[in-house]
């Protein structure tokens, strides 16, 4: 039997195979029924590795049975590891086709969370033209859990795009949905580190004008900033982001507006009491 926990051994990998074999044959012969048991009795377990490879290896199928029809309606199972094997055949299958699989995280991005964010991550990191054209759609949906799903993963392009992922944010920056705020607070920290010119000047512009709920979000996000500035391993930040952010932070305090000079003392605040503690 392939174990319930963790990951999988050469064993397990034996037995899927061979049970995926017999699948493949049962979908040649035309048995369909047989065969989406078999697929249903190994997808309903907790082990997502065993979910993944099932679902990957079901993509290899060349034969003359309609698994893409299988596998679809997998999607739709009540129970959830089912629903994953069926994501994670798409996925596989589809691996060069980003708007397939895009298409099909949209019908999971809800009923399949975890995988359907693990496979958001990987988008953004292979097709990023693809997830930027989607994705702005996403934001604009009356569902928060697909409003935060499409910044899930733009990390990856923040080095190279942080204008379109600062702009991404700022539409979404006064949503009411509290899962939308920890994700844009986990970009904006993200891409504070790597481009922190570009972070600071469009966090000071939404600053000018923010209501108390745009201030505590962009705090949150800041003060988060603060720790990295702090912390004693250098390695976690570059000389730039600590020359960057001691400039920004002097010139805020000095800022005319007061919602950005009530941002420069309470940064400069955290700092000086970090570095206190720090140096104890």
């Amino acid at each position: 039997m392939i174990k319930e926990v963790g990951r999988l051994n050469i064993d397990d990998y034996k037995l899927l195979d061979a049970q995926v074999e017999k699948i493949f044959r049962n979908m040649d012969k035309g048995k369909d029924t047989l065969a989406i048991k078999q697929i249903t009795d190994l997808g309903n377990t907790a082990n997502y590795f065993v979910r993944e490879e099932l679902g990957k290896r079901l993509a290899t199928y060349t034969g003359e049975g309609n698994l893409d029809q299988v596998c679809g309606d997998l999607l739709g199972d009540f129970i959830y590891g089912i629903r994953a094997t069926g994501l994670f055949y798409f996925y596989h299958k589809y691996q060069d086709n980003p708007e397939r699989i895009i298409k099909t995280l949209d019908k999971t991005f809800e009923t399949v969370p975890w995988e359907s964010e693990t496979i958001c991550f990987e988008l953004w990191k292979r097709f990023p033209e693809a997830m930027r054209e989607y994705m702005p759609l996403w934001a604009e949906s009356d569902n928060e859990k697909k409003r935060a799903m499409s910044m899930h993963g733009m990390e990856n392009i923040a080095a190279r795009n942080p204008q379109f992922v600062l702009t991404f944010i700022s539409r979404l920056l006064d949503d009411d949905s509290e899962e939308v705020q920890k994700k844009i607070s986990h970009i904006l920290t993200q891409i504070g580190r790597v481009r922190p010119i570009q972070t600071y000047v469009n966090v000071r512009r939404w600053l000018l004008d923010a209501d108390d709920t745009r201030f505590n979000t962009i705090w949150q996000t800041l003060k988060k900033l603060a720790n990295i500035y702090t912390q004693k391993s250098k390695k976690e930040h570059g000389k730039d982001f600590i020359t960057i952010s001691q400039r920004t932070i002097s010139d805020w305090k000095k800022d005319a507006n007061p919602n950005v000079q009530s941002m420069g003392n309470k940064l400069g605040s955290v700092i000086h009491m970090r570095k206190k503690a720090n140096a104890r």
